[in-house]
């Protein structure tokens, strides 16, 4: 990382940090990102896999339905038939053209007669029942019953001669979709999350108040470094000001482990982690883990007003999180941090 100046920055200048600033009237917040993969394009691709999954059989059940329409029985049954191509789906039934209930609901449990003649017409996957628009998957929902996130995949229903009676209707609990699951791979270009504006309001009449933390950091990057390289250590956190990290181990992945000042000044600490070999996966090389460490004790003295509240490192994912004391944040990969200089963080105040 670039050299950060040796005295903290006064005065004026002390007004202008990226960390706080603002860009084009706002922060640039994580959902603008563009960047290729993002979480919306993952949402995107599973839903297009589902909605390919279910067109056929829909079709082919408005078709059945189309034949005995008006007869709740016979609706009911090919309804039943329907769902064996369907074990993915809660419930399925018939609406009329105004979406108010011709069939029972059905599910794999059985005919659920309650829900005859009910008016379905401002439920939310009903909106999107527009001319023209004969299949389609809704947005995902709360369900009203089980309070679970939910969609709905409608088909409209046509008799022989084009002219519409209805619809069918697929319920499915998010929970129990045929997805390919494909975990959502995180971006790791340069983002900026705005925090509490409350904390950014008041800025301006804070100043950085030294910690145990700032006055042994030497230390506590010597710790953290041996535990990072040599101790199955594969994220960490440094919190600054309250003088304490979170650690979360590859031996015990699901929990994390608090230390405080203490632990983070006494080498002994190490002993208390079993010696573990540096991942072969991990993103982050062995010997750039202090330089990255090392940075954040820069950021936490580079200005009196705008300094660094919290540092963290992943080594799988290579991203590196920062909290500055306006409460604002920034995500990066780590060799972006180690060749960013000091000047990246300064930026002129909006008026």
């Amino acid at each position: 990382m670039g050299r950060l100046p040796d005295k903290p920055l006064r005065g004026s200048s002390a007004r202008r940090r990226r960390g706080c600033s603002r860009q084009s009237g706002g922060y640039r917040s994580m959902s603008e990102n563009t960047s290729g993969g993002t979480l919306q394009e993952s949402i995107a691709r599973q839903r297009e896999i589902l909605a390919e999954l279910l067109r056929i059989p829909l079709g082919e059940l408005a078709q059945t339905c189309g034949r005995v329409w008006g007869r709740r029985e016979d609706l009911n049954a090919a309804l039943i038939q329907a769902l064996r191509q369907l074990p993915y789906c809660k419930y399925l039934y018939a609406l009329d053209s105004d979406a108010v209930q011709v069939s029972d609901n059905v599910s794999h449990q059985g005919v659920v007669g309650e829900d005859f003649g009910r008016d379905r017409s401002q439920r939310p996957y009903m909106h999107q029942a527009t001319p023209g628009n004969d299949y389609f998957l809704s947005e995902s929902y709360i369900s009203l019953r089980a309070g679970r996130p939910s969609l709905t995949a409608v088909q409209r229903v046509r008799d022989g001669e084009g002219r519409q009676l209805g619809y069918v209707g697929a319920d499915f609990d998010l929970r129990n979709l045929p997805l390919t699951r494909e975990l959502y791979e995180e971006p790791t270009a340069w983002r900026q999350v705005k925090g509490d504006p409350a904390i950014r309001g008041t800025v301006f009449y804070q100043s950085r108040v030294e910690s145990e933390m700032d006055r042994q950091i030497a230390s506590v990057i010597g710790v953290m470094h041996e535990l990072m390289a040599e101790h199955g250590v594969f994220h960490g956190k440094l919190h600054f000001s309250s003088s304490r990290a979170t650690v979360w181990l590859l031996d015990d992945p699901y929990r994390y482990r608090l230390l405080d000042i203490a632990a983070l000044t006494d080498p002994d600490v190490c002993l208390a982690y079993p010696r573990h070999s540096y991942p072969g996966e991990a993103v982050v090389p062995v010997e750039r883990i202090r330089e990255v460490l090392e940075g954040f004790g820069q950021l936490r003295v580079m200005d009196e007003t705008f300094y660094l509240r919290a540092g963290s490192l992943n080594i799988f994912n290579g991203l590196v999180g920062l909290t500055f004391s306006c409460d604002g944040s920034h995500y990066l990969s780590y060799d972006e941090f180690l060749n960013r200089d000091h000047a990246v963080w300064v930026a002129s105040r909006a008026p």
